[in-house]
């Protein structure tokens, strides 16, 4: 049976908010919802996590949902004039921190720490580049002098990027906080939290010391869009769970040039170290309004497939686009084409000998080495905490893989996860041999239709099964 390996995330906003339409996007094809918290209450939030439970209750489905926090967002202020404020180049903009409505005269920053941390010279981007400023003088307290490189208006409440500037305010921001204690006190779990605007590894430190405190089980994105992330982005990939190559801001943070570099620098990275990356940002937004995608959009989304994401992800598209589905549907389509390639497929690269888990890691590499030479059917495994699963995955097998679980939290949480495909079992006694939890499993998939009598199957596992330690085991047989 054909699977699609790499994964869809939808956002949800006005567009697909109902229990109905969340139905028509996993018909389409959606594997993850995500939440953006820039937008909507938390009581808006909660109805739409309510939903998508209810869908996996009645469905007997795993879709995950990603909590996606707002991050440090910098903003201009109201203008007076609803038109915004006319400008040119060489004009002089003065910033000031107290709110006011903006003229030639003054105009509102909303990021406290703005004249202390901007410095002569600086670049500072308004409305993703439409407006381009320079620092002239600040008297690092509250007030901040700029002249117009480029720009003829200045809207309210655009956002504001500084990509030369070392920002002080920490990535977890009040907001942040309150919205974070929302999710961490819900009775229904969400399985990704997103963490916005990283700049170094100890942003990372600070959320899961956070969730850790709450006793969650959530797993971190970090979602790389600022130049300082890029610079230590190893570090970043090897700290968190997973990764959002969040090109939007990113492009405009630095020269636009360079983002398709840095995403492939990025994906590559992800697939060593077997965490999940996710390419965002603009993948088909002229299906906002239209019901087909650009040339350039198709190829940008198969490319994103050939160099190696897990996953692919809607923003605007769904959230308040025209026709949600119809996009899901489209974009389940490039990537059911593009994943006809052998670029897609094999990556290459080894366990890293030094790590505490080498020995697992060796047999989930060696899982996927003897899949690909006797052309094995079905990779199947077992996990706990989902280890085994972003092991085997990254390497990107042709065999399908099928992860059982009696943690359902797991198993929504793996559905972000290339390739994979969760099931439910819960038989994990000491009562039962090996072989005949690997019997049962197999009757599972055999049931539903995905494996048959004679398919090459290989099996990773732990020994004892019941004590659900790390990955020890490599099996190979045929289903009877």
């Amino acid at each position: 049976m054909h699977f699609q390996k790499t994964k869809i995330v939808a956002t949800v906003g006005p567009s697909c908010n109902t229990r109905e339409k969340l139905e028509e996007l996993v018909d389409a094809g959606v594997d993850v919802f995500r939440l953006n918290f820039s937008h909507g209450t938390h009581e808006q939030h909660l109805s739409v996590i309510q939903h998508i439970h209810a869908i996996n209750k009645s469905r007997d489905l795993y879709l995950g949902i990603l909590a996606d926090l707002q991050g440090p967002k910098l903003r201009v202020g109201v203008m007076e004039d609803p038109n915004g404020l006319a400008i040119k180049e060489g004009d002089i903009l003065t910033f000031v921190q107290h709110e006011c409505l903006g003229n030639a005269q003054h105009i509102y920053m909303s990021y406290e720490y703005f004249a202390q941390d901007v410095k002569p010279g600086e670049a500072v981007l308004v409305d993703d580049g439409n407006v381009q400023l320079e620092v002239v003088e600040t008297n690092g307290v509250d007030t901040v002098q700029l002249v117009v490189k480029f720009g003829t208006v200045l809207k309210s409440k655009k956002g504001v990027n500084l990509p030369n500037t070392q920002v002080s305010q920490p990535s977890l921001t009040e907001k942040d906080i309150a919205d974070l204690d929302f999710l961490m006190t819900l009775d229904y779990d969400v399985h990704w939290i997103a963490l916005s605007f990283v700049r170094r590894p100890e942003d990372i430190d600070d959320l899961r010391t956070r969730i850790v405190r709450a006793q969650h089980e959530a797993k971190i994105i970090a979602k790389i869009e600022k130049p300082e992330a890029v610079d230590c982005i190893e570090e970043i990939v090897k700290r968190t769970d997973a990764v959002m190559v969040a090109r939007g801001d990113l492009g405009v943070e630095m020269p636009i040039e360079e983002v398709p570099l840095v995403q492939k620098l990025i994906v590559n990275l992800c697939n060593k170290y077997a965490r999940p990356v996710i390419v965002a940002t603009q993948m088909m937004e002229s299906m906002i309004k239209n019901p087909m995608p650009t040339r350039a959009e198709t190829t940008d989304v198969a490319n994103a497939v050939f160099d190696g994401a897990d996953a692919v992800m809607l923003s605007g598209e769904t959230a308040s686009g025209d026709h949600p589905a119809l996009v899901v549907s489209v974009m389940r389509r490039i990537i059911g084409q593009a994943e006809t390639s052998d670029l897609v497929y094999n990556k290459q690269h080894k366990p890293d000998a030094s790590s505490s888990e080498f020995v697992s890691d060796v047999v989930c590499h060696n899982a996927h080495t003897i899949a690909r030479e006797v052309n094995s059917d079905a990779i199947i495994g077992f996990t706990v905490s989902g280890y085994t699963a972003f092991q085997v995955s990254s390497y990107r097998p042709k065999a399908n893989i099928y992860i059982f679980s009696d943690k359902r939290h797991a198993l929504s949480m793996l559905n972000l996860v290339w390739g994979v495909r969760p099931f439910w079992y819960r038989q994990f006694a000491e009562t039962l041999s090996t072989n005949k939890t690997i019997h049962e499993v197999h009757a599972i998939l055999k049931e539903k239709g995905i494996i048959k009598t004679g398919d090459v199957i290989v099996n990773t596992g732990a020994m004892p099964l019941d004590a659900k330690q790390k990955t020890n085991l490599l099996r190979v047989g045929i289903a009877e």
